[in-house]
């Protein structure tokens, strides 16, 4: 069979992999760090020619490199820097950070370790590798391919009949069926509709001419667990330090549960009220997520109508409509979609990850709103970790 490469460029990744190691680049260079996958899905199981196969595809993502077209593309986005996209002239993934293996019981191993700017580029890369080959491997591939095309037709007829009125984003290229199908989708969903203004897959941001979306993740908050001189329950005040000095405020939107919202709040004081444009949601319930952040921008008396609340946990159209309607009119409400988006057949999709573990040799952990979130190879340290919040939260109470 004629090996089909699935990554085909660089840019085929989420934008905030760029904004995260444009920070990182200019500020921390000195940081090492190790990620490790997971397939949250029970009874999932990958056998040695997936394995073959997903190797062979590494092999071909590290020989790529960017082109003089997609680095101008970069450098046109208006808060990515000269200086970082030069870097990335010369950068490129290498093989040697990424190591695969499979269990007997057919459980998929994959340890990404090294610089942290290099290392945290394999993830959307590697998860779209697996994903991919998955369901190629796994199904017939032409006949999943046929349900989502249904799916999308009565999907954007619900955009153009008038029963769904919100806008979104496209965040679906980590866990999508194929690139050719978030191609398609995407291409679709902005031609035939007015309510998808952008997606988070650089790459076809460029080849469609539609907005690029995305700020930070997780583990650029995480990463400052592994620094030594940052107090655990204080590392949103400096990630939004860095950010904010960074960006001044033009690429500003502020994740909240990486060590819980509260913890979160303590931290998006008056100044980072007024700095960052809005914050999004990714655990927890979003209605009392959305009226907590509503009465705190309402502490600092700012009009929550001049700010942004983004929706993007394990969302669908019908949610996010739901969400729409409720918080419409009190707030900006916006939305980022994706596995919905981007795999959604007639079987069931992956729930897989690729997560930070640790940052120079120290653990590094999650403490999203709701448990099942949390990832950590270190037992001892997440309870360490959550003491150490919850000492904080206990004494700054209001």
């Amino acid at each position: 069979m004629k090996f089909e490469p699935i990554v085909q460029s660089l840019l085929d990744t989420d934008l905030y992999k760029f904004n995260m190691d444009q920070v990182i680049f200019h500020k921390h260079t000195d940081l090492s760090g190790e990620y490790d996958f997971r397939c949250r899905n029970e009874g999932i199981v990958f056998t040695e020619e997936m394995l073959e196969e997903i190797n062979a595809q590494i092999n071909h993502l590290c020989a790529l490199r960017f082109t003089r077209e997609e680095l101008d593309y970069l450098r046109s986005i208006r808060f990515i820097k000269n200086d970082y996209v030069e870097f990335l002239r010369l950068w490129h993934p290498i093989r040697d950070y990424v190591e695969t293996s499979l269990t007997p019981e057919g459980e998929l191993r994959i340890l990404v370790r090294g610089p942290l700017f290099s290392a945290m580029q394999f993830e959307i890369y590697l998860l779209e590798i697996v994903n991919e080959v998955y369901f190629r491997m796994k199904y017939d591939y032409d006949q999943l391919l046929a349900s989502a095309r249904e799916k999308l037709d009565g999907k954007i007829r619900a955009f153009q009949d008038g029963r769904y009125t919100f806008q979104f984003a496209e965040f679906g290229c980590r866990r999508r069926l194929s690139r050719e199908w978030e191609d398609e989708m995407v291409r679709r969903m902005c031609a035939e509709t007015w309510n998808c203004v952008g997606t988070s897959n650089v790459a076809l941001a460029m080849k469609y001419k539609v907005k690029p979306i995305g700020t930070y993740a997780h583990e650029f908050v995480q990463m400052y667990q592994g620094i030594d001189s940052i107090p655990l329950a204080y590392t949103n005040h400096y990630a939004l330090s860095d950010w904010y000095d960074e960006y001044l405020g033009d690429n500003g939107t502020a994740l909240s549960d990486t060590l819980t919202t509260d913890l979160f709040l303590r931290d998006f004081n008056r100044s980072m009220v007024n700095n960052f444009s809005g914050i999004r949601h990714d655990s927890g319930d979003p209605y009392a997520w959305g009226e907590k952040i509503i009465a705190h921008y309402k502490k600092y008396g700012v009009d929550p109508r001049t700010k942004v609340l983004l929706f993007s946990d394990s969302l669908n159209f019908d949610r996010a409509q739901a969400l729409y309607d409720y918080f419409s009119g009190r707030v900006k409400v916006s939305f980022g979609i994706g596995t919905f988006c981007s795999n959604d057949t007639c079987v069931e999709p992956l729930n897989i990850v690729i997560k930070l573990q640790s940052v120079n040799g120290r653990p590094v952990a999650k403490l999203s709103d709701v448990e099942g979130k949390s990832m950590c190879r270190d037992a001892e340290y997440l309870e360490y970790l959550k003491r150490s919040v919850a000492f904080r939260l206990q004494r700054e109470a209001e």
